[in-house]
């Protein structure tokens, strides 16, 4: 094949069909590597010979190589293949960009987690207001739900209509009153606790929420008695277990993150394990300020971690799966 390039530029396309010839030196299995038929391979491989004016590759019954010009062309291929995607994710980048205001709750707003994620979403955005605000266990999916707020952070299980990210795992541990025949134990079973009644919360309060954080029913089947009270935050949970009301779950991580006179935090190994998430409302999954944090808060923790006492919470921060 000689003379100048018969037609237009070759395209993109052609180019990485070449460079992943190059690498497997087979028609047959370069096609299924793509995904394409590999009489279609080999017309686009002949098209881009025409447009360049020079034979690539020499073909054989039996394999298929570069020719001289094809290696002398290779690295300059790759380099534009290359500059082509490093083009692409550019623009998709700022495409990305988000301007405007995204409000974040959590039940207490200075976690360091909170910080960390809200000095990230600036640096990333920095057109984007960021405003953190503090619901309690009603709020966490009431405001997301009639917008008050973008997304929170928590811990599942949520209700329908609410969307996830997993953040971490840790296990549960049992909020008892110092003093209790219990509280100095390492850990508890469940059949321990069986009978202690657990603080009591809102009837605001999801269910599917509070079953969980009550472990009710008992893997048994045996029912959760409450006490009367009718509890919203963290606080007044954990105050009413210091006044001898009763029990109260909670994730492991606040037994470092919320020491507290009166009360004694105690692993309970058969508890069912709890998952800290960004949660948002199912139908602004794919707002801008919504998959802006989603994409942040992938960036900061991957997914699936699994720490007894993941450090996230503490320090804003795990060894990422990318950015």
């Amino acid at each position: 094949m000689d003379g100048e390039p018969g037609g237009p530029d070759p395209s993109l396309h052609q180019l990485r069909l070449l460079l992943v010839l190059a690498e497997e030196l087979h028609f047959g299995r370069a096609a299924r590597r793509l995904y394409i038929s590999q009489p279609a391979f080999s017309r686009q491989i002949r098209r881009l010979e025409e447009q360049v004016g020079v034979v690539l590759l020499e073909r054989s019954t039996r394999r298929v190589q570069l020719t001289a010009a094809g290696e002398a062309l290779l690295p300059r291929i790759r380099a534009l293949v290359g500059a082509a995607d490093e083009l692409r994710e550019a623009v998709r980048t700022q495409a990305r960009a988000v301007a405007g205001r995204v409000v974040l709750g959590c039940y207490i707003t200075a976690l360091p987690v909170i910080t960390a994620l809200a000095e990230r979403l600036r640096g990333h955005h920095p057109d984007l207001e960021v405003v953190l605000r503090e619901v309690d266990f009603v709020e966490q999916t009431a405001a997301l739900l009639d917008g008050r707020v973008d997304a929170v952070l928590a811990y599942a299980p949520m209700p329908p209509g609410i969307q996830t990210l997993p953040l971490a795992t840790e296990g549960q541990v049992v909020c008892l009153r110092e003093g209790h025949p219990l509280a100095g134990r390492a850990s508890v079973t469940l059949a321990e606790l069986a009978g202690l009644p657990v603080i009591g919360s809102s009837p605001g309060v999801a269910r599917v929420w509070r079953d969980f954080w009550a472990v009710d029913p008992r893997p048994d089947g045996t029912p959760v008695t409450y006490t009367g009270h009718g509890a919203t935050t963290f606080e007044a949970g954990i105050s009413a277990v210091v006044q001898g009301h009763g029990i109260r779950f909670v994730s492991a991580s606040c037994r470092e993150l919320f020491p507290r006179p009166g009360i004694r935090y105690v692993d309970v190994p058969d508890a069912p394990v709890c998952t800290a998430v960004l949660a948002w409302s199912s139908a602004r999954r794919d707002t801008p300020e919504v998959a802006a944090l989603r994409r942040v808060v992938g960036g900061m923790v991957g997914t699936g971690g699994s720490d007894p006492n993941p450090r996230w919470w503490h320090t804003g921060h795990t060894e990422s799966k990318g950015d």
